[in-house]
């Protein structure tokens, strides 16, 4: 069982950053793939970010590359997502996730998640 705690979200306007934060409990956290999603108000959940458990290999969609950064410390169970150019489009509640897999996921079909942060952005 793994239990995901996000936070640092908040209020910023449009070019600013944000880091976020996602705490996992659990001894086995670095075999874990762990995910970024996000979802706005009447929207799907949408894939943001992706790091494989040993941390090699990342993966985003074009709608936030070269914006954001995922990484992890497994030392801290942890996994981060630095957001950097943040424009209004990006404003939703931002969720994360783990799978227990060596692969990308950029699906939702994740095993375990966060209650989620909000993240607004402001024009």
């Amino acid at each position: 069982q793994v239990q995901l705690v996000e936070s640092g979200g908040g209020l910023v306007q449009a070019g600013g950053s944000l880091r976020l934060s996602c705490a996992a409990s659990g001894r086995t956290f670095s075999r874990y793939t762990m995910g970024w999603f996000r979802q706005a108000p009447g929207k799907e959940r949408e894939f943001v970010a992706a790091i494989s458990w040993i941390g090699g290999s990342t993966y985003y969609p074009d709608s936030v590359k070269g914006r954001f950064t995922i990484s992890r410390d497994n030392a801290k169970n942890t996994v981060y997502l630095q957001m950097n150019s943040l424009k209004p489009e990006d404003t939703a509640v931002y969720y994360c996730a783990a799978r227990a897999t060596i692969i990308i996921v950029t699906t939702t079909d994740y095993n375990y998640w966060g209650q989620g942060t909000q993240v607004t952005v402001s024009s």
